[in-house]
């Protein structure tokens, strides 16, 4: 199956030069959110779409003609390395049985915090990789999620769970807790409490680490069906594919309520916590009174000050 998606870190010296290379061989110029530059091309095997972000910084090549490029560009005169096809021998863990797991909404005043878990084994990570499953963080798209999480949902043998922390009682747990990482931690062990009673084999689970591990380790230590769990957490998660079949849904379950509730209420609820969220926060307790903000938003934001 041909791979239509692929993402990888390069070096920031590495940024113009890629720049270059892809001017020299005719791509086309644009802007895109959240990216260094963007560019692409069409010619008679398809399009093909390369844009490199900042954060990492990292390229993400989309499109049919994402295999050439990667094969005969960006691995031999950027990354120095043949990698497509080669993931399980420069990434051997990732095709081991393990959950991984990642949440969304997290910085954004308007909606629920989702946490999400996916199981997958050496046949699973196979199939999501070929199918350009990747870290929702970099797709913009809405629909482009959807299609993602509805793969994720129906590749033979994966286990998945979802647990989404409506504003309300996100804002009580909060409370309860006292910081965000202490909920983060009881959330992402449920999650990987429910995928084990599900995948009881699984030994170990990998999330993004967000907190110390003590904290998640001991939130777990709840979790009766995950005492036999080997607990693995580090920076950039997502780069490991149980972890982005996570976070896809995740994002997809927190973009569907942002998108239910803005209709049922009539006002649009944007993303982050920015000055149009403060403005959409205005007019939504002007439409619907003050006590509606408790049921759309999290109050501990320093945005709810400003309503």
């Amino acid at each position: 199956m041909a791979t239509n998606s692929y993402t990888s870190k390069i070096e920031k010296a590495d940024v113009e030069k890629l720049r270059i290379i892809c001017e020299e061989r005719g791509f086309e110029f644009g802007e895109k959110q959240w990216a260094i530059w963007h560019a692409k091309k069409k010619d008679s095997s398809g399009a093909t779409n390369v844009t490199v972000y900042a954060k990492g910084p990292k390229v993400l090549v989309q499109g049919k003609g994402t295999e050439d490029f990667v094969k005969f560009i960006l691995e031999p005169e950027i990354i120095g390395e043949a990698r497509m096809g080669n993931e399980e021998i420069l990434m051997p863990e990732m095709f081991e049985p393990h959950f991984g797991v990642d949440e969304s909404g997290k910085g954004d005043f308007f909606g629920p915090l989702v946490v999400a878990g996916v199981y997958v084994n050496k046949e699973i990570s196979r199939e999501l990789l070929e199918k350009g499953v990747m870290d929702s963080k970099r797709i913009s798209s809405a629909a482009k999620i959807k299609k993602l999480a509805k793969i994720v949902r129906e590749i033979k043998g994966v286990a998945w769970e979802v647990i989404l922390f409506k504003p309300e009682k996100y804002n009580e747990l909060y409370h309860k807790f006292g910081n965000l990482n202490r909920l983060l931690a009881w959330g992402h062990a449920r999650v990987i409490g429910s995928l084990a009673e599900k995948v009881p084999s699984c030994p170990s689970a990998l999330s993004d680490q967000f907190a110390r591990k003590e904290l998640l380790e001991g939130m777990l230590k709840r979790e009766e069906s995950a005492q036999h769990i080997e607990l693995n957490q580090r920076t950039k998660g997502e780069s490991d594919v149980a972890v982005a079949a996570a976070s896809i849904l995740a994002r997809e379950a927190f973009v569907s309520w942002i998108e239910r509730g803005s209709e049922a209420g009539g006002v649009t609820m944007p993303l982050g916590a920015g000055d149009n969220v403060v403005e959409a926060a205005k007019l939504m307790k002007q439409k619907h009174g003050v006590e509606m903000l408790d049921k759309v938003a999290k109050m501990h934001f320093k945005t709810a000050n400003l309503i």
